[in-house]
């Protein structure tokens, strides 16, 4: 998800700025795969970790063309839509402070790659949020709550479908058991995946902002040139001994959600070494990988963490393209 950084726009008017958006690029491949991810994993509503950064983004940097502003329309419906539950005002409060920090650091420090500004503004996101839970004793159980519902609800729906399929057949014990496991899974590693859908939310806004507003197409880089700072291997380290020290309490869980977030992190790292030191991979290609996820994922993003780990220390592709030059 790292990107090239956007240029300043040139002398071109809106209306010609309108036409580029529909020149040809790939950027819109890897907004709408971002997309679709942060739709298929998502346990809070990923359309408003979109929606908010776009609108802040527009409301600091400009609004430039029809097409901005229909998108902020939309935006702002998004923004509003939803039961005015607990949830639905966290939600948008953390993409607020997510949202905003990260307009403030893409305007303020463009130098920044674009992974740099998502982390730091997650970094201040749980901040804000860690430092309201500790004045409210109750706000972390009423959340931790909320969510637990939420994703019950979506996993019973799932089990629902299941049942319609099989005829209403009901499950076997070992599906069953899987199903309890992974809701208790889900709601355990939440803060790991708002974290990770806040990252994808975040890098679609800026491809949104820089493609209609800039009419350029180089808001989000190829995979194949991913990558943070490599000191965050140490945040991975920690997770890791809070949840070997500490399993099955508060500190254990912190730890579990630090070592969740950056184990995705380096999977996805992984995944761009790969796609670097192999020049690329073919559409059949992407198909086969899908399909070694769905069949054996442990095995392939565990390869691929321990893969994308070990660029931290060997710089694998730097290494590859010296010795290809």
């Amino acid at each position: 998800m790292s990107g090239g950084e956007a240029v300043q726009p040139g002398a071109e008017g809106p209306a010609s700025l309108h036409r580029r958006w529909w020149r040809r690029g790939r950027g819109w491949r890897r907004a709408a795969a971002l997309t679709a991810v942060a739709f298929a994993t998502s346990v809070v509503a990923p359309a408003v970790l979109v929606a908010v950064p776009f609108l802040v983004l527009v409301g600091l940097g400009g609004m430039r063309g029809r097409g901005t502003f229909l998108l902020s329309v939309l935006a702002m419906v998004v923004v509003v839509f939803g039961a005015r539950d607990g949830l639905w005002y966290v939600e948008r409060a953390w993409a607020l402070v997510a949202g905003g920090t990260f307009a403030a650091l893409s305007l303020g420090v463009p130098g920044w790659r674009l992974t740099s500004r998502a982390l730091a503004s997650i970094a201040v996101s749980a901040v804000a949020f860690t430092a309201l839970i500790a004045v409210r004793a109750d706000a972390w159980a009423s959340l931790d709550w909320s969510v637990a519902g939420e994703v019950q609800a979506r996993f019973q729906d799932s089990i629902d479908g299941m049942l319609i399929m099989r005829g209403g057949e009901p499950l076997d014990a070992s599906a069953a058991s899987a199903m309890v496991w992974l809701t208790e899974l889900t709601v355990r590693l939440f803060p790991a995946n708002v974290a990770l859908v806040t990252m994808a939310g975040l890098g679609v806004a800026w491809w949104l902002w820089v493609r209609l507003v800039l009419g350029e197409d180089n808001g989000l880089a190829p995979l194949s040139r991913f990558g943070f700072n490599d000191h965050l291997v140490w945040l991975m380290i920690t997770g890791l001994v809070l949840v070997t020290g500490w399993a099955g309490d508060g500190i254990g869980r912190v730890g579990a959600n630090l070592a969740a977030f950056m184990a995705a992190l380096y999977a996805l790292r992984g995944f761009a070494v790969g796609l670097a030191v192999s020049g690329g991979v073919s559409f059949f290609g992407y198909s086969m990988l899908l399909l070694g996820i769905l069949l054996a994922a442990p095995v392939v993003l565990g390869f691929a963490v321990v893969l994308g780990v070990a660029d931290t220390w060997l710089d694998l592709r730097t290494r590859a393209a010296s010795i290809a030059g």
